[in-house]
């Protein structure tokens, strides 16, 4: 058995932080119901690349789960889901502040009907504050947290990462308020409102920036891939691919000095600790160039590593999906034609496992609704009327 195998969710969230949130329950056992609205989660026409008529993006954020759609706009709909949430432990939504209230459906009606549910709440802002309310995507959390006052070159300007990261810590943390509520269930018996915003984990990944801003009152300049606070823990360019460096403490410099073959920088008294290695990184870091030169960064990062010192090659893509320690980990998971990146945590008694391949638009509708009890009158009824969708409503999914 994997670890939430007993645990029932409904997903009404899109995009990215909730899906992945309700991905990771998934991947472990969670069993969850992916509603989406009648034009469907808006990834399904986030691409190329398309697999079909499915964007690679949403498919890296919904597998293990049942679909279906309803057309909560109408009340045929929303009595299907309350139908939906009496069996269920957790709903997981993120709609504009104020949209689950005008249906009836905000958690303090939910709360009423079904008291052990953990209701789930992930926004860009919250609901309160100057800021509440506000709709809130990745890039604008990461400008306002000031993540992309940090990220970039020295001298350049501020550069959104390359990857979503807000939105992914979000679903995290979403995942994270999900299982401590779970757990104070077992106590109370109760459920409760968890929530997780953009703006929030934004600022929670600002370490050590925030930290320093705490201590001095002043904010961090940009730094390229060099560490504010560490070094060398910087980029250098090698004889053949470009090599990180991660040199955390004085015994890895050493180690690092000895295995380059320049001893001298370990005794040169502007390097002898990290502090005088950061008030001197410009003389350090000619000095290393020089010395790496002439070294292969593959066979040097090997040898590295075996003494004891974190560093690494850049990979592309490519290169870290075809690594042979990605499949020696199990990192990437296989269901027939699909193919995705596997959960990033494991336990050895109760281990993730994966089940099915993102579902079609309103695949498991009939299933579903059969199982509540629902007979083929009802189905045909709340078909009929759109209440409850079996294809994609007009001008959705892949653009023509």
């Amino acid at each position: 058995m994997s670890a939430l195998d007993t645990i029932r969710v409904v997903d009404l969230s899109r995009v990215l932080g909730g899906p992945f949130c309700t991905q990771m329950l998934a991947d472990h056992g969670a069993q969850v119901v992916k509603i989406e609205p009648p034009r469907g989660d808006e990834t399904r026409g986030w691409g190329p690349p398309f697999d079909g008529e499915t964007a690679a993006y949403f498919l890296g954020t919904n597998r293990n789960k049942q679909g279906m759609a309803l057309d909560l706009g109408q009340s045929a709909a929303r009595k299907v889901l309350l139908d939906l949430l009496a069996d269920a432990d957790v709903l997981v939504e993120n709609f504009r502040a104020g949209t689950m209230e005008k249906w009836g459906l905000g958690y303090a009606d939910l709360a009423q009907r079904f008291p052990r549910l953990i209701y789930c709440r992930i926004s860009g802002f919250g609901s309160t504050g100057p800021l509440g309310g506000l709709p809130g995507y990745d890039a604008v959390a990461q400008a306002m947290s000031g993540l992309m006052s940090v990220n970039g070159e020295a001298g350049g300007g501020p550069l959104r990462m390359g990857v979503p990261v807000i939105d992914i810590v979000t679903g995290m943390n979403a995942a994270i308020a999900i299982l401590l509520a779970l757990a104070e269930r077992t106590r109370s018996g109760k459920g409760q409102l968890v929530e997780a915003t953009l703006y929030d984990s934004g600022l929670s990944l600002m370490h050590p920036h925030l930290p320093n801003y705490h201590l001095t009152g002043r904010s961090s300049p940009r730094t390229g891939n060099a560490h504010p606070s560490i070094c060398p823990y910087d980029l250098f360019a090698t004889a053949s691919a470009p090599l990180f460096l991660a040199v955390g403490n004085d015994a890895q410099f050493r180690t690092f000095a000895r295995v380059i073959g320049a001893e001298a920088l370990a005794t040169d008294p502007r390097f002898t600790n990290n502090a005088l290695r950061l008030s001197h990184r410009d003389a350090l870091r000619e000095a290393i160039e020089a010395a790496l030169a002439g070294l292969d960064g593959v066979s040097l990062a090997e040898q590295l590593m075996a003494e004891g010192v974190p560093c690494g090659v850049v990979s592309d893509t490519a290169g870290a999906a075809c690594h042979p320690h990605t499949e020696h980990r199990g990192m990437t998971v296989r269901i027939g034609e699909y193919t995705g990146t596997a959960a990033p945590v494991t336990l050895s008694r109760s281990p993730p496992s994966y089940r099915r391949p993102p579902p079609k638009f309103a695949e498991h509708t009939l299933e579903i609704l059969r199982s509540l009890g629902y007979d083929d009158e009802r189905l045909a009824a709340l078909t009929g009327t759109g209440a409850v969708p079996l294809a994609l409503a007009e001008s959705a999914g892949k653009p023509a």
